[in-house]
């Protein structure tokens, strides 16, 4: 049986702090072709086309300004996967931003990453906000839940198996659209998934409009039925 738990009332406290002054840097890298349509780690899919990023900390739906240190080319992708995984590198970029940035032949390239919206639904801010190089991970979370049975439309933004990757993506999504989230909790080959749904709609139409525009920044996201 299939269980959804509802957010009644949501106070994140996060430990995860963005602090102004300060750049970071480091080396970055571009996926390889062979992860094109492979889900990410906040439950999109990953499409090279898109302007998307892979960062081991900031939250997902974060938008950095990303600037090639050796040629001055800059570009803005969002944060949607969790990354790199390797020493000394601090983002990992779709095959498009690499472009952009001029260094696919090169393979890395020396960045500057600049926060330019720190994915809390301000997305019409223009004061830039940097981050410390140091990041600590540690996140705390506050919240009220309830088992609910729902009945109508909502849109689901992602499915995890990680719980915390889903909380955290549960922070970004409430400031942003401050809509009802609900967590389906189900097993898909003897493992828990949660499910992020956003919405609690009586009839299609309204899901379909919430669905729209969520485009931009969840663009694998399905009206699903209660």
């Amino acid at each position: 049986m299939l269980k959804k738990l509802i957010f009644t009332s949501i106070l994140f406290i996060l430990s995860l702090n963005v602090t102004v002054g300060q750049i970071q840097k480091g080396t970055a890298s571009y996926y390889a072709d062979k992860f094109e349509g492979k889900q990410t780690a906040n439950g999109e899919k990953y499409k090279h086309k898109n302007l998307t990023a892979a960062h081991k900390s900031l939250p997902f739906g974060t938008v950095v300004k990303v600037t090639n240190l050796e040629n001055k080319e800059s570009v803005e992708v969002r944060i949607n996967d969790r990354g790199p995984f390797v020493a000394g590198r601090v983002i990992d970029l779709s095959r498009s931003a690499a472009e952009k940035l001029k260094f696919t032949s090169q393979g890395l390239a020396e960045v500057q990453i600049e926060i330019i919206d720190a994915g809390d639904g301000r997305t019409n801010s223009n004061r830039p906000v940097q981050i410390d190089q140091k990041i600590d991970n540690e996140s705390y979370f506050e919240l009220k839940v309830k088992r609910q049975d729902p009945a109508g439309f909502g849109v689901q933004i992602g499915s995890f198996k990680g719980f915390d990757n889903m909380l955290k993506l549960s922070e970004n999504v409430y400031k942003s659209y401050r809509a009802t989230l609900y967590v389906e909790v189900k097993e898909v080959n003897d493992a828990k998934v949660y499910a992020l749904i956003v919405g609690d709609f009586r009839n299609r139409k309204k899901a379909d409009e919430l669905k729209a525009k969520m485009a931009d920044r969840f663009p694998d996201a399905f009206v699903t039925r209660y």
